[in-house]
């Protein structure tokens, strides 16, 4: 039984420890890497990496080639949070035929904020009878996916509230710049103006997963603006240190409004010196359900195995542009990949190349 053929389409932060993860797990085979920094490109992935050894797999700028050439069946793509930015990329994967687990954030709900690039995608990727899914651990399972099987339970719902609560300090560098953990707040609020800090990119497409699963019809959806979290005394972290009085983090709300009402709240916080993390869900109904994950599940270690469980999953699945609503219960792939893929257990299945 073969292992399963995996190309990478970016080998970022994110990408690379996709990358360190498929390499210790059984049945999975990294057969191409894509990237188009120039200094990665030409490089051995296993340099990229920061291993003390040679992969020999020499990372490449040219997608088509390193598809065609490879064959793989799926491909994990980490590379943008915003669909417009990515599609052109998606696109070319499902043009080679090749299965498709992508990071981007908008794409783990696509029709919130690009609906005719979602239908595009969806079109070809049938045409291409391949599947393609976004997903991650926020947005793509602790505040929607989760959420939307905690309500199960329920008779009625009238309200669901999720708050995500993160000690920034232990995360990567690039993430707590991300939320401007050391900046002034006037340093804050110039990044906030020139779109150098985002806020959390998701919030909209988890509210909007969610009301799809409980056939709500909302009015709208309200994103407000990422606001700074004021350290309250010096904070100091593998790689910076915050001032009290400066920023050291933020926090983002958004609401689903429905008959003039919040029926749906997310509340995403992260900062260097949170005192306590959590991951909590309140669904106020009958009965009343909450869930309180303590400590908050960690992002990296989190949205790797969202994106390595996927895997026999998507090759599984229909072809094409699916969301985690449409896959079953998502769960861990322990050991050898291959005894989850259909396609491995019935030879005659779509997916067998």
């Amino acid at each position: 039984m073969r292992k399963v053929k995996i190309a990478l389409y970016g080998v970022g932060a994110v990408g690379s420890l996709i990358a360190k993860f498929l390499l210790e797990k059984e049945g999975a085979d990294i057969v191409s890497a894509i990237d188009v920094a120039k200094h990665k490109v030409g490089k051995d992935l296993g340099e990229v990496l920061g291993l003390e050894k040679q992969l020999g797999i020499k990372v490449s700028a040219d997608a088509n080639s390193q598809l065609s050439k490879t064959n793989p069946d799926i491909a994990i793509h980490a590379t943008s949070s915003f669909l417009k930015d990515t599609y052109p990329q998606i696109a070319s994967i499902i043009e080679n035929n090749v299965n498709v687990v992508s990071t981007c954030e908008e794409l783990v709900y696509p029709k919130t904020t690009g609906p005719k690039l979602a239908k595009k995608l969806d079109t070809l990727a049938k045409k291409h009878d391949v599947t393609v899914l976004g997903t991650g651990i926020n947005p793509g399972f602790l505040m929607d996916t989760l959420v939307i099987t905690l309500t199960a339970p329920c008779q009625k719902i009238e309200k669901i509230k999720a708050t995500r609560v993160m000690n920034a300090a232990t995360r990567r560098l690039p993430f707590q710049k991300k939320v401007g953990a050391g900046l002034s707040i006037k340093e804050f609020k110039q990044k906030i103006e020139n779109k150098e800090i985002t806020g959390h990119v998701g919030l909209e497409q988890s509210i909007t997963m969610i009301a799809d699963a409980l056939a709500w019809r909302l009015d709208k959806v309200v994103i407000e603006p990422a606001k700074p979290v004021v350290a309250k005394k010096d904070v100091e972290s593998e790689y910076l240190k915050t001032k009290a009085g400066d920023v050291a983090g933020l926090q983002q709300k958004a609401e689903g409004i429905m008959k003039g009402r919040e029926v749906i709240v997310l509340d995403f916080q992260a900062y260097v010196g949170a005192e306590e993390e959590y991951d909590d869900i309140t669904i106020m109904g009958v009965p009343n359900i909450r869930q309180k994950i303590q400590p908050c599940v960690h992002g990296d270690i989190g949205t790797i195995a969202m994106v390595v469980n996927a895997i026999p999953k998507v090759i599984n699945a229909p072809a094409g542009l699916l969301t985690m609503r449409d896959l079953p219960v998502p769960s861990a792939t322990i050991g050898d990949m291959r005894k989850y893929i259909t396609a491995y257990n019935q030879p005659q299945s779509r997916r067998s190349h």
